[in-house]
């Protein structure tokens, strides 16, 4: 199947990059039914084109003589949104629509003034997008199509009561799609109830792992991660990394170590200014740093070209970020690796996500890096007796309480006598 028996305008098709030349499944499936303006629940692998699937369809049925919102596109990071933003601008360009970028850590004037030049549509974080409705500088009034990308994301962070609010700003005429690479049930139900007899897109297995990933799981002790890390990195000197971390501390922590060794490193996440998390993911892309760390703001939806591997130093809580994470690889048909470290602490982690990808993911042990750490048993250390003693000796304040409780012999008569 073409791109033009989708029927795509002309001007959207000339606007396409060139290295896209067919439609992906998810767009195949997608772009009919978004023209058909029904609502959508689409579900497809990371890195097989979803912002396209919706993106282009949205952009042709934009009225460009309507100088009002008609679309917005609802992201959980920053990051996404400038992404999301920065593809879709070409193509918006080439149609003469305006658009707007919206998204923390910049200031509410300059981004006020991105409404004042009456954008057709908006790219944002809810949190964002709230308080531009809240200070009365943002219009939703004639908003056609509404899109929440990554949903499960944007639940898990909490944006629910966001969603909502922003739904009840729009007409009640209008078309709602729902994008992501995973979905659990209970998720789903939750998404399903802001719908109107959605159509239903599996373009893949759900919560599946696009085949083209290498991955490989090291048992490993968890005090020798780091040095895990580097002999990995060491062996790969020529390719660029993305490593994964659950947190900021343990992101700058490692940071320090990976400098230290002499390699070059940038670190990404929340508690950065926005200049800096720009600076240090445009540099990544541009191949001016090997190695980025981050946390799971750059978990979903963000696009590295030729990203050959991902790292994992810690498994995430969160089964469904594993499958994002590695995700960040092996994009757009391409192949790569993905690599985690797991030690024995992290096996119910493990467990979790092998339920979720219905996938076996052997551990197996690094060489050079014999595990030592030894499983809990989850059997207790000392006998129920002894945990009595502690308590009853707890309760002792003085030395007396310490004595033998055993009474002394009887006194013989000759001595009561004496």
């Amino acid at each position: 199947m073409t791109f033009s028996e989708l029927n795509l305008h002309n001007d959207i098709l000339r606007a396409l990059p060139a290295s896209i030349t067919t439609p992906t499944l998810i767009q195949q499936h997608a772009i009919p039914a978004i023209f058909h303006h029904a609502d959508v629940l689409a579900l497809a692998q990371t890195g097989s084109g979803k912002t396209f699937a919706y993106g282009l369809p949205l952009l042709q049925m934009i009225e460009t003589k309507q100088p009002q919102i008609q679309c917005v596109i609802v992201v959980p990071t920053r990051e996404l949104a400038r992404q999301i933003h920065q593809d879709l601008s070409p193509i918006a360009a080439e149609l003469k629509i305006k658009s707007a970028n919206l998204f923390g850590g910049i200031d509410l004037t300059v981004q006020t003034s991105q409404l004042e030049n009456l954008p057709h549509m908006v790219i944002a974080t809810p949190g964002r997008l709230l308080a531009l409705l809240n200070a009365k500088t943002l219009d939703l009034s004639a908003v056609k199509h509404l899109v929440f990308d990554e949903v499960d994301r944007l639940l898990d962070m909490g944006f629910w009561t966001d969603i909502q609010s922003i739904i009840k700003d729009i007409p009640p005429q209008r078309q709602i799609l729902c994008f992501s690479a995973t979905l659990t049930n209970e998720v789903e139900k939750e998404v399903e109830s802001i719908l109107e007899s959605p159509v239903r897109l599996n373009a893949h297995d759900k919560n599946s792992v696009v085949d083209a990933i290498e991955e490989h799981l090291y048992l490993v002790n968890k005090g020798s991660k780091t040095k895990a890390l580097l002999s990995l990195l060491g062996q790969q000197a020529d390719k660029q990394s993305l490593i994964f971390s659950n947190t900021k501390d343990t992101a700058n922590t490692l940071a320090k170590k990976l400098l230290k060794a002499g390699l070059s490193v940038s670190v990404l996440h929340g508690n950065k200014e926005q200049a800096e998390r720009d600076q240090a993911l445009d540099d990544f892309k541009h191949k001016k740093i090997k190695t980025l760390i981050a946390t799971d703001v750059l978990a979903r939806g963000i696009h590295i070209d030729h990203l050959p591997i991902v790292i994992n130093f810690e498994l995430p809580e969160n089964p469904a970020v594993y499958v994002h994470r590695i995700g960040r690889t092996a994009r757009a048909e391409q192949t790569g690796i993905s690599i985690t470290l797991v030690s024995h602490i992290e096996q119910e982690a493990l467990s979790a996500i092998r339920e979720l990808t219905k996938r076996s993911m052997p551990l197996t042990e690094l060489d050079g890096f014999p595990v030592t750490d030894k499983p809990s048993t989850g059997e207790t250390k000392r006998q129920p007796r002894d945990k009595q003693a502690n308590r009853r000796s707890a309760k002792k304040r003085s030395i007396k309480d310490f004595q033998s409780k055993v009474k002394c012999p009887s006194s013989s008569p000759s001595q009561k006598k004496s």
